[in-house]
């Protein structure tokens, strides 16, 4: 088939992403070796630090190789009409637009599933082995995939059927309702996420009584937050790496630890980093995400709506029967570069986001534990202490920890 301008245009895309990523990711391996900022020379010794410096440069190595085959897979895929190609199973074997849909997607996640899954085992068996991270045994491995498949099959398959049946109801308006499904569906995870997925990974239990548990309530009765949900998950059973977050709204509002969290760090700590937690509630931000992320959807969704017809847009990804399903892969790789940007705003205001939910854990709490926590967190994960500020600019929804330290010292 002849290749059309379109098709240029989204070879280019992916090309020039892909560089830029990888500059970006050059620049970055360069400051491995910078010296450690003065605040955070506390933070590794010098033997500790050589390993963080060897994990950094593991992962990036291990991301030149699977960025680049990812790269050239996708490209090839276009050339040759990998496309076209899969199509033309799935119309062999219904001509009904909703299972072609559903079909086509399939195969698509499962040879993509197929082709990343040594990439996740390396990078779980290999890397984080190495570095004492890893904790997952293959059976549990290979059961989340499992999970995580049908999991994807189940909602991703019941939200594009919707948004199908929409597009045949009401034609080019489909985009409201699909809108509209997309925000209940988003408002639903955020307070049954807690409740109804994480069960499906990993084992949840009540934080129990203790001085822990009374200091997390006397603080949240201090600053005027109501908690009545403290868990504990059970991470380590997967990593040795620690983290904590809040979910939910009203009455199912909730605080969640992982079980390496509470073994890492001290009382207070744990009390400062879920001040930082409240933080976040207090001053709005998860309203703010929600309200942001759903206003971009619609309006992501209102463009689809615009160009979905365009026959142009299916026969750039080489697709010579224009359909809804190939429309929509076309539309997702032209409209990249845009979601690009919308996504630089969003990690600029998280880090924004995430300053003042320091400011208030220093404010209403105390500054120094939050300090000590990030260090012992950073260290326990290896973390880069020096990244480049263009490659933070880029990925980063955090500040870095030096950043973070220096605001609460201020």
């Amino acid at each position: 088939m002849e290749k059309t301008t379109l098709f240029y245009v989204i070879i280019a895309i992916l090309v020039i992403q892909y560089t830029i990523q990888q500059v970006l990711e050059f620049l970055n391996a360069r400051r491995f070796k910078s010296s450690v900022p003065e605040e955070l020379n506390d933070v590794f010794d010098h033997a500790e630090y050589q390993k963080a410096q060897q994990y950094q440069r593991a992962n990036y190595k291990f991301g030149l190789f699977s960025d680049g085959f990812s790269l050239i897979l996708t490209l090839c895929f276009l050339f040759f009409g990998g496309f076209e190609w899969i199509d033309g199973i799935t119309r062999s074997i219904t001509e009904e637009a909703i299972p072609m849909a559903l079909l086509f997607f399939g195969f698509i996640l499962l040879g993509s599933g197929i082709l990343g899954l040594p990439f996740s085992y390396y990078q779980t068996f290999v890397i984080e082995q190495e570095y004492g991270f890893n904790k997952t045994t293959k059976k549990l491995f290979f059961l989340d995939k499992l999970k995580g498949s049908l999991l994807g099959l189940v909602l991703g398959g019941g939200l594009l059927t919707l948004f199908m049946l929409f597009y045949k109801w009401t034609g080019p308006n489909f985009w409201i309702y699909a809108w509209l499904l997309a925000g209940f569906f988003i408002l639903f995870m955020n307070l049954f996420y807690s409740r109804l997925i994480v069960p499906l990974f990993n084992k949840q239990t009540p934080l129990t009584e203790g001085n822990l548990k009374n200091a997390i309530e006397n603080y949240a009765h201090k600053v005027g937050f109501e908690l009545k949900n403290i868990f504990v998950i059970d991470g380590s059973k997967r990593s040795t790496k620690a983290n904590a977050y809040f979910s939910g709204f009203g009455r199912e509002k909730r605080i969640t630890l992982f079980d390496t969290l509470i073994n890492d760090l001290e009382e207070d700590e744990i009390v400062a980093v879920l001040a930082h937690e409240v933080g976040h509630y207090k001053r709005k931000h998860i309203i703010f995400n929600l309200a942001v992320s759903l206003g971009l959807m619609g309006l992501t969704l209102y463009i689809l709506s615009l160009f979905i017809n365009t026959p142009e847009i299916s026969l750039a990804i080489g697709v010579s029967t224009p359909s809804f399903h190939a429309g929509l892969i076309g539309f997702v790789l032209l409209y990249s570069p845009i979601s690009e940007i919308t996504g630089l705003a969003m990690n600029y205001l998280s880090r924004k986001f995430e300053f003042q939910a320091d400011d208030y854990a220093k404010e209403t709490f105390a500054p120094q534990p939050l300090i000590t926590s990030l260090k012992k967190l950073s260290k326990n994960s290896l973390s880069n202490l020096t990244p480049h500020p263009a490659y933070v600019f880029v990925h980063y929804s955090h500040p870095p920890l030096v950043e973070r330290i220096r605001n609460l010292k201020a």
